[in-house]
């Protein structure tokens, strides 16, 4: 359904690569026709802002950040737009209060390790159960002018590979520490070029016992 509004789109220009749409599908479909606050971190031309308006349908409200001035001109009905820096906390924060913690996160912005880190450390804990955060483009995490590379300690790929290690935590026998993230993190999708994110409650674990027929 994405896919076609994306190859049907007269409006603005949308930057996507075409293999993202079914992840985009899997991770927000649960959200469609609901009362929302989604937010993209980067407006690039302007069209996916509107993509997404059609896909979560009018009971949501789109944001979109973007360091440049001219993405003000972005903004139309249930679509805002604010200027700042991604990896700016107050600027941040003033997003949050205006418009709430956001319910999905898609961070498509500079694609700048730290600038990346920054957000998801900014925006991540702040989230309620069942909320997304996808970042995409990860393919710069392996690019050292983006300040990633294959050995980067800050490249959100390594982050990511040591998040599953806290997302197992209860299995590892003490040898990985119980985090928030671990108790608020319900599961880690990971795909070519995007790592997403579902926030939810720790689980109990509990044996089980199962009784044969």
């Amino acid at each position: 359904m994405l896919w076609d509004d994306f190859q049907t789109n007269t409006g603005r220009i949308i930057h996507k690569w075409e293999h993202y749409f079914p992840a985009y599908e899997e991770m927000f479909s649960s959200f469609r026709n609901k009362t929302i606050t989604f937010l993209e971190i980067g407006c690039g031309s302007g069209g996916s802002l509107q993509m997404w308006r059609r896909y979560f349908g009018p009971l949501s409200v789109i944001v979109g950040i973007d360091i440049n001035p001219s993405c003000i001109e972005f903004e139309g009905h249930g679509i805002h737009v604010r200027i700042g820096d991604q990896s700016d906390p107050m600027f941040l924060a003033q997003v949050v209060e205006e418009f709430g913690v956001p319910d999905v996160v898609l961070d498509d912005g500079s694609h700048i390790m730290k600038h990346v880190n920054a957000s998801f450390d900014f925006f991540y804990p702040k989230m309620n159960m069942n909320s997304i955060y996808m970042v995409e483009d990860l393919h710069t995490a392996y690019w050292e002018d983006f300040g990633g590379g294959i050995h980067s300690d800050v490249s959100f790929i390594n982050r990511t590979k040591q998040m599953i290690d806290l997302l197992n935590a209860h299995h590892s026998r003490g040898a990985v520490p119980i985090t928030e993230f671990n108790k608020t993190t319900y599961s880690m999708h990971i795909y070519d070029s995007i790592v997403a994110f579902r926030k939810g409650r720790a689980r109990k674990y509990q044996p089980m016992i199962g009784t044969a027929d």
